[in-house]
C-alpha cells in the first residue's frame, strides 16, 4: 500500500482502477457523496457529461462511472471506477471530489481517498486530517505525466458545496455570484500540450475556454446546484394505480440510468385500445432487447405475443388474469422488420415500448411489485431474497430469470433464478451489476430484497482489523500488536443449525485445531487469538452465510475484579493472584452449558476452570502464570447467561476419609503426603493435583489403585458423582 500526504504524488498503473471516497461509518455523522471531473489541458470540463456523480453515474466514453455505495466493517465508501487506458487523449486530469450532506467535512470521521488496482493492490491512499468547515472537497487527482499516470493528494476544501467546486472547473452555475480569487490555489500539473481551441457552448451552461484554469474560490453566498446536471428521478412505483384511458401522448421520463450502459435510449412508443388487436411498432428500435409495458383494466384473460415473418404467433410476452395488471416484459425485436404484437384482451388496454434504461433499479433497497417486471440489479455480488404471496388462489406460478449484459443479443441465454408455484420464500445468488432481473410470471404480490456483499478493500482487514466474508474460506488474520495476544469479536449470520458452524486455526503445516464452533461458542461473541503473540495466523471458516471477524487489542477485555455476570462467549482480564472461582449458569434452561478456562500469555497455555450444564454451580481454580497475563475465557451460546465470582481458599472442600461431590470441584488437602483412590460415575473422570500457581501439574487417573498426593489443592473434573477415599497411609 502506498500512503501519501497532502501535496504528494505517486505513480499509478495505467489500468482500470477502483477509487473509494470513504469514511468511518459512525451514526449521526454527515454522509459524503463522491464525484469526478474530467479536465482537459486547460483544467476545465469540456461539457456537462465530464462531471460524473450519483445523479449522472456514467461518462459517455465508458471510461468513468459512479459505482455506488459500499458499507460494512464500520466503513462507508462511495466508489468510482476509472479506466485510465480508455480516457480520451484530450483528458489530462481526473479530479476526485466529495460533497458533504447535512454538515461539514470537519464532522466526517476518518475521511480518505484510495485507489485500488485490478489485482486488489492499493495504489494510493490519502487520509484527510485537516478538514474543517468545508462542504465540498477535492481529495485528489489523476494526471498524465511523461506518458504515464500519477495520483496527487490535493486536500483543497470549499465552503460553497459541490456547486462552488464545479464552478471552479468550468461548470457555469445559474444565478451564481462572481467568484473572488482564492488565497490557496489547487496545484495543477504542467500541461503536456498546448490548450485546445475554444469549443462551442454546451447547454448554455458549460463552456470550454482557452485561458488558464480558474483557481478555487470561497464565496460567502450559497450557490444552487449546477443546472446542467439532471436531478434524480424516482423509480416507478411498485404498484401503480390503474391508468386512465385513453393513454396520453407517448412521452416518458426515463428512470435513473444504471451504472453501465445496457442499451441505447430511444423515443418511447405508446398505443392504447380495446379488445383484440395487432400493434405494429413503427418507430426505429436500436439493436438489443426492449421493455414492453402493459396495462389493463379488469380481470379478463390477457395474452400478448409477438408475430413472426408469416404473422404467426411467436414469443409469449404476457399471459395473465391478474386484475388491473400493470406489468413489464423483456422482448427481443426482430431484425430487418418492425416489432409486431398481437393483443388478446376483452377490455381496455394500453402498452408502451421502452428502452432498457427505463428498467426499475434493484440496488440496495427492497423492491415490491405485482405481476411481471423488468429490473436492473446495480449492486455488488450478493444474494436476493424473494417473497411471493402465491396469488389469489395461492397456486400462481413465479418465474424469475437473470440476463448478463454480454448475452442480451440472445434472451435464451439466461439463468433460471426462480421457478416455483404457490407462496414462497427463497434466496438466489446474483453477480455484480449491471444485471437484468426479469420477473416473467407472478400473478400476485412479490418482494425482492437485495443483499449485496460489501465492497471490500482487500487490505482493509490489515488496516482496520475487520475481516468480512461469506461462505467457506481460509483467511489470514494479522496481529495488531505482534508479541501480545489479541481478542476476536465474531459474528456469523443466518446460521440454520449450530452444528453446521465451525472454525479452525491452522499451523504452519496446515494442521487444524478447533477454535470456534456454533454449538459451544454460539454465533456471536468474543474469543482470543495470538495467545503466544504470533504476528499472523490462518483461520478456516465453515459457514454458508455472512461472517465478520474483528481483531481487537487485549485491553478491550474487561477487568475481572469481583463477581461478574455476562452472556455468551466472553474474554475477561484477570490481574490478581491464583484464586478459586465459582461458575454458575443463570439462564432458565437446564441444558445450557457454560465453560470457563484460564489462558496465560506468553506461552499460550490454558487450563479449564469449570464446566456446568444446568443450574448447579461449580468451583474451579484460576491458574496464573507469575510472569504472564491471565485471561478468563467463558464459552457459551450467545443467549446463555452466567455468573463468575472469585472465592477464597476456604471455599474448597476439605479432604476427609471420604469426600464426595458432583461435577467440577476443588478439594483441599492440608496434611502430609497420603494415598487416595478416586472414582466417578461419569465417563469423564479426571483428578489433577495443582501446583502453587493452581496449574494442573499431576494427573490422578481414576482406578482402584491408590495414588499418593501431597499437601495442596486437587481439581476434580467430572460430569457426574465422584468420590475420593482416603486410604490412611501417610508418609
Amino acid at each position: 500500500m502506498t500512503y501519501i500526504t497532502k501535496g504528494a504524488n505517486t505513480p499509478v498503473p495505467a489500468a482500470p482502477l477502483r477509487v473509494a471516497v470513504g469514511r468511518a461509518d459512525v451514526p449521526g455523522t454527515p454522509a459524503v457523496d463522491a464525484a469526478a471531473l474530467l479536465l482537459d489541458a486547460t483544467g476545465r470540463v469540456r461539457g456537462d457529461a465530464d462531471m460524473v456523480f450519483h445523479n449522472q453515474p456514467r461518462h459517455p466514453s465508458g471510461a468513468l462511472r459512479h459505482a455506488g455505495l459500499g458499507q460494512g466493517a464500520g466503513q462507508s465508501a462511495e466508489w468510482l471506477e476509472v479506466d485510465l487506458p480508455r480516457l480520451e487523449p484530450a483528458v489530462q486530469r481526473v479530479v476526485i471530489a466529495g460533497s458533504c450532506d447535512g454538515g461539514t467535512f470537519g464532522q466526517v470521521p476518518g475521511l480518505y481517498v484510495q485507489a485500488v488496482g485490478p489485482d486488489g493492490t492499493v495504489a494510493a491512499h490519502y487520509a484527510v486530517t485537516d478538514a474543517a468547515a468545508e462542504t465540498a472537497f477535492v481529495l485528489g487527482e489523476f494526471y498524465r505525466r511523461d506518458g504515464a499516470w500519477k495520483f496527487r493528494a490535493v486536500g483543497q476544501g470549499y465552503d460553497t458545496g459541490l456547486a462552488g467546486l464545479a464552478t471552479d472547473f468550468g461548470v457555469a452555475v445559474a444565478g451564481a455570484p462572481p467568484q473572488p480569487q482564492p488565497s490557496a490555489p489547487i496545484p495543477a500539473p504542467a500541461p503536456l500540450s498546448a490548450p485546445a481551441p475554444a469549443a462551442p457552448v454546451l447547454n448554455s451552461a458549460v463552456s470550454k475556454t482557452s485561458g488558464p484554469p480558474p483557481v478555487p474560490s470561497q464565496p460567502s453566498a450559497p450557490i444552487a446546484s449546477p443546472s446542467p446536471i439532471p436531478s434524480p428521478i424516482p423509480s416507478p412505483s411498485p404498484s401503480p394505480s390503474p391508468v386512465a384511458f385513453p393513454v396520453p401522448s407517448p412521452t416518458l421520463t426515463p428512470a435513473a440510468a444504471p451504472p453501465a450502459p445496457l442499451g441505447t435510449d430511444f423515443a418511447p412508443f405508446a398505443r392504447s385500445g380495446k379488445g383484440n388487436d395487432v400493434v405494429t411498432v413503427d418507430v426505429p428500435l436500436p439493436p438489443g432487447p426492449v421493455i414492453v409495458e402493459m396495462g389493463v383494466q379488469g380481470d379478463d384473460w390477457l395474452c400478448v405475443e409477438t408475430l413472426d415473418r408469416r404473422n404467426k404467433e411467436d414469443q409469449l410476452v404476457f399471459n395473465s388474469t391478474l386484475r388491473d395488471l400493470h406489468g413489464r416484459a423483456l422482448v427481443q425485436p426482430p431484425e430487418g422488420r418492425p416489432l409486431r404484437l398481437r393483443v388478446k384482451y376483452a377490455g381496455e388496454w394500453w402498452l408502451k415500448v421502452l428502452p432498457l434504461t427505463a428498467a426499475r433499479v434493484l440496488g440496495r433497497d427492497t423492491v415490491e411489485g405485482r405481476g411481471p417486471e423488468v429490473l436492473v440489479y446495480t449492486g455488488t455480488t450478493g444474494d436476493v431474497k424473494v417473497r411471493f404471496d402465491g396469488g389469489p388462489d395461492k397456486e400462481a406460478w413465479m418465474v424469475i430469470t437473470g440476463h448478463h449484459p454480454e448475452h442480451l443479443d440472445d434472451l435464451d441465454q439466461h439463468d433460471l433464478l426462480v421457478n416455483q408455484t404457490g407462496k414462497l420464500k427463497e434466496t438466489f445468488p446474483i453477480p455484480e451489476g449491471p444485471h437484468l432481473v426479469v420477473v416473467e410470471k407472478a400473478d400476485g404480490k412479490w418482494q425482492l430484497i437485495p443483499r449485496p456483499l460489501p465492497v471490500r478493500d482487500p487490505v482493509q482487514g490489515l488496516r482496520s482489523g475487520v475481516y468480512e466474508g461469506r461462505g467457506e474460506r481460509t483467511i489470514t488474520l494479522a496481529n495488531p500488536a505482534p508479541g501480545r495476544p489479541a481478542l476476536v469479536r465474531y459474528e456469523f449470520k443466518d446460521v440454520r443449525h449450530r452444528y453446521d458452524l465451525a472454525t479452525w486455526r491452522l499451523d504452519e503445516y496446515g494442521a487444524e485445531s478447533d477454535w470456534l464452533s456454533g454449538s459451544a461458542n454460539g454465533t456471536r461473541g468474543t474469543g482470543t487469538m495470538f495467545s503466544r503473540g504470533q504476528a499472523e495466523m490462518q483461520v478456516r471458516i465453515k459457514h454458508g452465510g455472512d461472517w465478520t471477524l474483528r481483531v481487537l487489542p487485549e485491553t478491550d477485555a474487561p477487568l475481572l475484579t469481583g463477581p461478574v455476570e455476562g452472556e455468551g462467549t466472553t474474554v475477561l482480564r484477570y490481574q490478581g493472584p491464583p484464586t478459586l472461582m465459582t461458575l454458575e449458569q443463570k439462564s432458565r434452561s437446564n441444558d445450557a452449558q457454560v465453560t470457563a478456562h484460564a489462558l496465560n500469555h506468553p506461552y499460550g497455555n490454558t487450563a479449564i476452570i469449570a464446566s456446568v450444564r444446568g443450574r448447579r454451580p461449580a468451583l474451579g481454580p484460576v491458574w496464573v502464570d507469575p510472569g504472564g497475563t491471565c485471561f478468563v475465557v467463558v464459552t457459551a451460546a450467545e443467549n446463555t447467561k452466567w455468573r463468575l465470582e472469585p472465592q477464597p481458599p476456604r471455599a474448597a472442600t476439605p479432604l476427609g476419609p471420604r469426600t464426595q461431590g458432583v461435577g467440577y470441584g476443588v478439594v483441599h488437602h492440608t496434611g502430609p503426603v497420603t494415598e487416595i483412590v478416586f472414582a466417578s460415575t461419569s465417563g469423564l473422570q479426571h483428578l489433577y493435583q495443582l501446583d502453587e500457581n493452581l496449574f494442573p501439574a499431576h494427573k490422578v487417573t481414576g482406578s482402584s489403585d491408590p495414588y499418593r498426593v501431597s499437601e495442596g489443592f486437587l481439581h476434580v473434573r467430572a460430569l457426574g458423582e465422584w468420590t475420593i477415599d482416603l486410604r490412611g497411609r501417610q508418609a
